[in-house]
């Protein structure tokens, strides 16, 4: 995989031409134990909202290290993303999963698109991602630092024990010395791992059909100490990570129409 992902780096084309990819996956209850141990769930029926995005991670690079994909993987930034379910999967169902690609469109900074897993027509994942080319500003915004409502201390080795349960082997989690050959001075955590972690600590308080954004800001660098925050309102709950600025900012909401 990391070989077929280092050949992308060849790759320049101004169109989308990914053709979606499907399988059907039993759940393994061995390989979810390990999930939620990592993630911080409890082990239950119904699987964690998260979970299917690694489900689907092998369809997921096979999709993007095909030919019709357009960006070069090396160097590809996960942004944002969305989960939308209108029920919870259960362990002993069978999932239908399909990849797919949609929205190519410019942005400030380089161009995105949206990497799409849907599941048994009732979970749907959308992974932004942006090729970086230009040295636009991505936005105007200023976030306000929220007050924590937990530290969280972030191990060294998260990144390969994440890894090793999501199939997400990429250099830059795994170790200082690998992760210092693109750039970062350490290694960084998975930015799903990190929605992973707030989903875990709002266990039990979310709605079972529910819509939950993320944004992915700045790395988090593992070792690490970060706070989480999260509040309740009138809409659903808002939560976000910070370190010396903001890691992920979030938000949960009911998807019933």
């Amino acid at each position: 995989m990391l070989l077929k992902a280092a050949l992308t780096s060849f790759r320049r084309s101004d169109s989308l031409a990914a053709e979606p990819v499907s399988a059907t996956y039993d759940v393994s209850l061995k390989h979810l134990a390990a999930y939620d141990e990592v993630c911080g769930f409890g082990l239950r029926d119904a699987l964690p909202l998260t979970y299917p995005h690694v489900l689907g991670f092998p369809l997921q690079m096979e999709l993007m290290t095909g030919a019709g994909f357009p960006f070069p993987l090396p160097g590809l930034v996960h942004v944002a993303n969305r989960i939308t379910q209108s029920r919870p999967l259960t362990l002993d169902e069978p999932l239908e999963v399909t990849v797919s690609a949609r929205d190519l469109r410019p942005h400030p900074q380089g161009t995105q698109v949206d990497v799409v897993t849907s599941v048994s027509g009732v979970w749907e994942g959308v992974s932004t991602y942006l090729r970086r080319t230009g040295s636009g500003s991505s936005s105007g915004e200023e976030l306000q630092r929220p007050a924590g409502s937990a530290v969280w201390r972030v191990p060294a080795d998260i990144g390969r024990r994440y890894g090793a349960v999501s199939g997400d082997r990429n250099p830059i989690h795994l170790h200082p010395l690998s992760a210092k050959l693109f750039g970062f001075p350490r290694a960084i955590a998975h930015g799903m791992w990190t929605k992973a972690r707030c989903l875990a600590a709002l266990e039990g308080r979310l709605p079972e059909a529910v819509s939950v954004d993320v944004r992915f800001k700045k790395p988090l660098l593992i070792p690490g100490r970060v706070e989480f925050s999260a509040r309740e309102d009138a809409n659903g709950w808002g939560f976000a990570v910070w370190g010396k600025g903001p890691h992920l900012v979030g938000s949960a909401r009911s998807s019933t129409p």
